[in-house]
């Protein structure tokens, strides 16, 4: 595919077909993304590649608690999990909170799932001593994580790049056996999708870049 297609054609893809996804293909992936730059190129993601049943039910179960509380603080019209404005749910009102099968099925019905990790020893986390959260570490893996996903989309596969089992972060490493240097940037299920968009809806580019400052003009060739 033409690199642009692929570029505007890559969705968060959740729903899967039953077609597998061979360890031959995922090497392929695996092999070209490995290519995506990171931090002083030292290359500090590590990618586990789950298809064990038991293990992917476990991630599962692991992703309900901050899928609870997503769901909770949008149903009541508040930005989920933002770290800036604190939520007004009571402890209770959250625990009380159903999670769509929404959340946790791609777990299930993926063809695979990776767990993306990073060795937080290799990455500047230039921000870490700011009085917010921390995002710059992202920097060494993400643009990995996105490669994997475009190649996916090459390849006629696709996924999506899944957090809400970070919040239970302790239990995915004791269930992986994860290193305690490393922390887990996020869960990718990956499968053939049951429905491939063409187009998708984003912002305009006069929406997202302005000139110079904030208060710029809106940039538009």
């Amino acid at each position: 595919m033409d690199l642009y297609d692929v570029m505007r054609t890559t969705a968060a893809v959740r729903e899967f077909t039953e077609d597998p996804l061979s360890d031959e293909t995922l090497h392929a992936i695996l092999e070209n993304a490995r290519f995506a730059p990171s931090g002083g190129n030292r290359q500090g993601a590590d990618i586990i590649v789950v298809r064990d049943r038991a293990t992917r039910e476990a991630l599962a179960r692991l992703t309900v608690p901050g899928a609870r509380r997503y769901f909770a603080q949008s149903m009541a019209g508040e930005g989920p999990w933002n770290s800036v404005i604190p939520t007004e749910l009571s402890d209770a009102a959250i625990a009380a909170t159903e999670v769509p099968e929404s959340f946790t099925d791609p777990l299930r019905t993926a063809a695979v799932v990776l767990v993306v990790c990073v060795d937080l020893r290799k990455v500047a986390s230039l921000d870490k001593d700011l009085d917010r959260v921390g995002v710059i570490s992202g920097a060494s893996v993400y643009p990995l994580v996105w490669n994997i996903l475009l190649a996916a989309r090459n390849e006629g596969f696709g996924g999506t790049i899944t957090t809400m089992a970070v919040a239970e972060e302790p239990g995915i490493k004791e269930l992986l056996g994860i290193p305690d240097a490393y922390a887990v940037a996020c869960v990718v299920p990956m499968g053939k999708p049951v429905r491939q968009l063409t187009k998708l809806k984003r912002v305009e580019v006069s929406e997202l870049a302005r000139h110079e400052t904030w208060d710029g003009e809106p940039f538009d060739a």
